[in-house]
């Protein structure tokens, strides 16, 4: 099932895309559990897409590919690092990227994002999957001269408009193997594979989750690969990643 969120002529619903129909279905009340459909339908033509979730955090891993540890200067972490993204910096695809008047360089980050379907904590690796709802696509924005000048990342990560999502949440698609890329205005900067994680998935859920307490809706970003470089007003970002199609967002000064 691909599950996303979006605004139609009466207000905003949860909805399952059917891409061969070309409608959006509504899903009653939310998404996790068992779903069950109020009966309305549109045409995808007549909605909007929005973040397909809304997540009380967004937690995140940061040098989760040892080619992009290598250009930042450093090595693999041998445990996975992990900070946060306020929820205020989550915004949907063709939401507008703004970059802050006190950043120098903001770079995009292309990630894919494991979306949390239970509440849980202290999950083994071996049940990891089972507190899954399914995977979206995920734009780690970064105010990379902010984060170099703090020493520490919340500032540099934590700007509203700074965690692009979507287009929708696959509930079926193995994460293991996927093809990932990164393009600014049509030019490749990033092509990798998610096989390529140095802690895999499963492993993150049971790191994250010895911290916190993960609720239905929270989101964690495994991690970009290399490639990552700065953005600039009036251009646009597209993170791709295979069997999830591509989250596309245009960048515009605040």
């Amino acid at each position: 099932m691909r599950i996303a969120r979006i605004a139609h002529p009466d207000g905003v619903a949860f909805v399952e895309m059917d891409a061969d129909a070309g409608t959006a279905r509504e899903i009653a009340e939310h998404p996790f559990g068992q779903p069950t459909f109020t009966g309305r339908t549109w045409p995808v033509a007549d909605v909007r897409l929005l973040a397909p979730i809304l997540p009380t955090k967004v937690v995140c891993v940061g040098k989760n590919y040892a080619d992009h540890a290598k250009e930042m200067g450093g090595e693999a972490p041998a445990d996975p690092v992990i900070f946060m993204k306020p929820s205020t910096s989550v915004i949907g695809p063709q939401a507008a990227i703004k970059l802050p008047r006190d950043a120098e360089r903001v770079d995009y980050e292309g990630e894919l994002a494991v979306v949390i379907g239970q509440p849980c904590r202290d999950v083994p690796a071996a049940r990891a999957a089972s507190v899954v709802l399914g995977y979206t696509i995920a734009n780690d924005v970064t105010a990379r001269d902010q984060q170099q000048h703090d020493g520490q990342w919340t500032r540099a990560k934590g700007h509203d408009t700074f965690c692009p999502l979507g287009p929708w949440i696959d509930t079926t698609i193995r994460p293991d193997d996927l093809a990932l890329r990164t393009e600014l205005d049509g030019e490749v900067k990033q092509d990798s594979r998610t096989s390529l994680l140095l802690h895999d998935i499963p492993k993150l859920i049971e790191w994250v989750t010895r911290v916190m307490t993960l609720l239905p809706g929270d989101v964690i970003l495994t991690g970009t690969p290399a490639g990552v470089g700065p953005m600039k007003d009036g251009q646009t970002v597209a993170v791709s990643i295979e069997g999830l199609g591509t989250l596309t967002n245009p960048v515009q000064n605040r």
